[in-house]
């Protein structure tokens, strides 16, 4: 009886165990995912600084206020009016923190003219990329070839590889930030070809790929980002000197043709402003895993 007894009791105690291993278990598992929530929402709506940039940077924008407030994406109300405008508004203090590309010398002065002097962080990674027809049969061109084409020295797709056929090479409107990419990390320094008049007022309206004409012998050109806008069925992206656009070659660096968008503001700003809040939560550990759910390569 006596040892019957003390069975009874081991299995209490083991009983007992497993149930305060399991509080503890679920504590640590649901007690920290609640905490961590809390922390993550740092801002009321009210109090979200204003927040301006380029086009390619709406949705990372959006996808920041969204987490960083609780509020649903499609309630945060984030426009963004381009990047010359941004940086002007940034300097003229009508916005808080701006997500663009690094200033031009254009932009640098101006900040210099009005007494601005600007801080600068980069955020997240995007490449250049080249597209083509699915069924276009050439899979990488190398920079100068890409060059040629788009200086008008290479006209035909068999001079690349492809089919006997004359290329389409379609460019941006001047003002475009594709067009600034192209001409600063692709053509560095070489002239491109005079620009065709309705090949321009195709792409004219947006900054984005979702008007590119997507013929057989058509190439265009987009940050990556912008890409995924566009039907992947239909277009191919190009490898460049034999590197994919991949996610990973991106990160890393190791495709050639890329750049960053940076969170800037104003170096005056107090330490302890609601503006800086943003900014550190913008490139936190948390700040990354945010903009890499919003399809964009974290720069950390």
């Amino acid at each position: 009886m006596q040892q019957k007894n003390g069975l009874i009791n081991v299995l209490l105690i083991i009983i007992m165990v497993l149930v305060v291993v399991g509080c503890i278990v679920s504590y640590l598992y649901f007690g920290q995912e609640d905490v961590s929530n809390t922390q993550n929402t740092i801002f009321n709506m009210e109090d979200y600084p204003k927040v301006d940039g380029s086009i390619a940077t709406l949705k990372l924008a959006e996808a920041f206020k969204s987490a960083f407030t609780g509020e649903d994406i499609d309630n945060v109300n984030i426009t963004h009016s381009k990047t010359e405008k941004a940086y002007e508004n940034l300097i003229n203090t009508e916005t808080d923190l701006i997500l663009v590309t690094y200033p031009t010398e254009e932009e640098t002065q101006l900040a210099l003219n009005n007494g601005v002097e600007l801080e600068i962080y980069p955020v997240v990674k995007d490449a250049f990329v080249f597209f083509v027809n699915k069924q276009n049969p050439v899979e990488n061109l190398t920079l100068t070839q890409i060059q040629d084409i788009y200086s008008g020295n290479i006209t035909n797709w068999k001079d690349v590889g492809g089919a006997d056929a004359q290329i389409t090479a379609y460019q941006r409107p001047s003002t475009s930030d594709s067009q600034k990419g192209m001409l600063s990390l692709v053509m560095q320094g070489k002239n491109m070809k005079e620009q065709d008049l309705e090949d321009v007022e195709l792409w004219q309206l947006t900054d984005i790929i979702t008007d590119y004409t997507n013929t057989d012998t058509a190439i265009g050109y987009s940050y990556n980002y912008y890409t995924s806008l566009y039907d992947k069925e239909q277009i191919k992206l190009l490898s460049v000197n034999g590197i994919e656009p991949t996610y990973e070659n991106i990160k890393t660096g190791l495709y050639g043709l890329q750049t960053e968008y940076y969170a800037i503001i104003r170096k005056d700003e107090p330490e302890d402003s609601n503006v800086r809040k943003l900014l550190n939560a913008m490139i936190s550990s948390y700040g990354q895993s945010i903009a890499k759910e919003a399809g964009y390569v974290e720069s950390y």
